[in-house]
């Protein structure tokens, strides 16, 4: 079995007998963060006189954004800014994680701070009552970067009899996996199911349905809860599109769309209509649809593993080896959804849904005024 860390190992019979304490009336709020990579989340904890009952009763804070990749020491000091309150499951009632965006010093959106730019886009369309549901594939490592409940040395048997499996031989971590699921359905995140993936140790939770800005907001908390409740476990979850070389499934974060005209009757002329512009705007999408401008992305969509291409753009009913997948219940209902299975696994959700939504709803003319590529991909102001 992978290791795992030494702080999973303390008692935590211990710990329980300190949670069950009275709080005095008082609460704790959890201020949760991106960080200046794009992907990793920061925390940090306050005492509130009395439990928030809307995000507006909870107030601004600040951190050191040179010690989190995102200022100078000289000028370090960043904005907090509540979007989304949760329930905080590990602390309970009536304590709070609050997802943030970040403002620099002059108050303008932080370089990571994709949310504001993507609020602006579903702002501009959200009279066509966008929806989104995302696939989030993660695979579990021990501390020791090797994949949980691998061999040492050597590999597990190949890939067959591990998606959706039961059983010690197929299915590895699995109370991770439930645990991360009742803590998100405590804490009042949309999650909608999980299932065993193809590799061995590796995962899938799904959050939707939500609609415009919700949907980034619900996926990051998601993402929390997972690192926080593997923290406990002593194991890591990665989001690596591709945490194993060779004849191994990466990690995609497919991505369900639908606009209200396309839920309708007579919707699939919609969704063919919107296939048509995502072909011609694939590679703007492929630049977004993980934090390094599609450097990550490049080692999944090779055409194999259930994948795309990531060089070409294909569509194709009930096809997992195609970019754009049209659900086979879609195609024979005439309406529903479309899903993009280009997005990696550790894609910006904000960033996704975004381009998605400009590229669907905005005239051509517009892609990209609210913010400019040069300015989305690099932080010009």
């Amino acid at each position: 079995m992978a290791s795992v860390s030494v702080s999973s190992q303390l008692n935590k019979a211990v710990r329980q007998q300190y949670m069950s304490l009275p709080q005095g009336g008082r609460c704790q709020v959890t201020y949760v963060w991106i960080d200046g990579t794009g992907q990793g989340l920061r925390n940090k904890t306050r005492t509130l006189d009395q439990e928030p009952k809307t995000i507006h009763d909870i107030p601004e804070w600040n951190f050191d954004g040179s010690s989190t990749y995102q200022s100078e020491g000289s000028n370090s000091d960043m904005y907090l800014i509540p979007v989304a309150m949760f329930r905080d499951p590990f602390v309970l009632d009536p304590n709070k994680l609050v997802l943030c965006e970040v403002l620099k010093y002059n108050r303008l959106p932080a370089e990571s701070n994709h949310r504001a730019r993507c609020n602006k886009v579903m702002e501009q369309v959200k009279e066509h009552c966008i929806w989104f549901g995302m696939e989030q594939e993660y695979t579990l490592y021990g501390v020791d970067e090797h994949p949980f409940g691998w061999p040492k040395n050597g590999f597990p048997k190949p890939q067959g009899p591990y998606y959706c499996a039961v059983g010690a031989d197929c299915a590895y971590g699995r109370d991770i996996v439930e645990s991360h699921y009742k803590a998100c359905l405590y804490a009042g995140v949309n999650i909608y199911g999980t299932n065993a993936e193809v590799m061995p140790s590796q995962w899938e939770f799904q959050v939707g349905p939500c609609e415009a800005v919700d949907m980034g907001d619900h996926l990051w908390m998601a993402r929390f809860l997972l690192h926080r409740v593997c923290e406990d476990f002593g194991v890591i979850p990665t989001l690596d599109p591709k945490p194993m070389t060779g004849n191994w499934n990466g990690a995609g974060c497919h991505t369900n769309v639908s606009t209200k005209v396309m839920r309708e009757d007579g919707g699939l002329k919609f969704i063919e209509d919107a296939t048509e512009k995502l072909g011609k705007r694939h590679k703007e999408h492929i630049e977004l649809y993980d934090p390094n401008g599609g450097k990550d992305n490049v080692r999944r969509l090779t055409g194999s593993f259930e994948t795309s291409n990531i060089h070409d753009f294909s569509t194709g009913v009930a096809n997992r080896a195609a970019s754009i997948r049209i659900p086979r219940h879609v195609g024979q209902e005439g309406k529903g959804y479309f899903e993009d299975r280009r997005p990696a696994a550790n894609c910006d959700p904000y960033s996704v849904t975004m381009v998605l939504a400009e590229t669907l709803l905005l005239d051509p003319e517009d892609h990209g005024k609210e913010y400019g590529y040069e300015e989305y991909m690099f932080g010009k102001e």
